[in-house]
């Protein structure tokens, strides 16, 4: 589903313009990474909770030549389902 496609379905299903559903769209995108940036986690009850965990330095192995390569520590996006979403799969 892309980003139309949504903001296409949310105006249709919540009765408000395009134009509206693509402005809340952009308005929960933008607040659920800025608490994720800040360390927080971000849940909704019955569908799932984001989270940010660190994944440590480490070394790893290129395949294509076998070289040795240092891959730096980053912080990624997690998420896991909830009850909910998990059981109406």
């Amino acid at each position: 589903m892309t980003k139309k496609e949504f903001t296409d379905k949310l105006a249709e299903r919540v009765g408000m313009s395009k134009v509206d559903a693509q402005k809340a769209y952009d308005a929960f995108l933008g607040i659920t990474a800025d608490y994720l940036k800040a360390g927080e986690k971000v849940s909704f009850l019955g569908f799932g909770a984001f989270s940010v965990q660190e994944r440590p330095a480490r070394v790893a192995k290129n395949p294509a030549t076998g070289e040795m390569v240092n891959v730096p520590a980053k912080k990624v996006v997690k998420f896991k389902a909830g009850s909910d979403l998990a059981s109406n799969l």
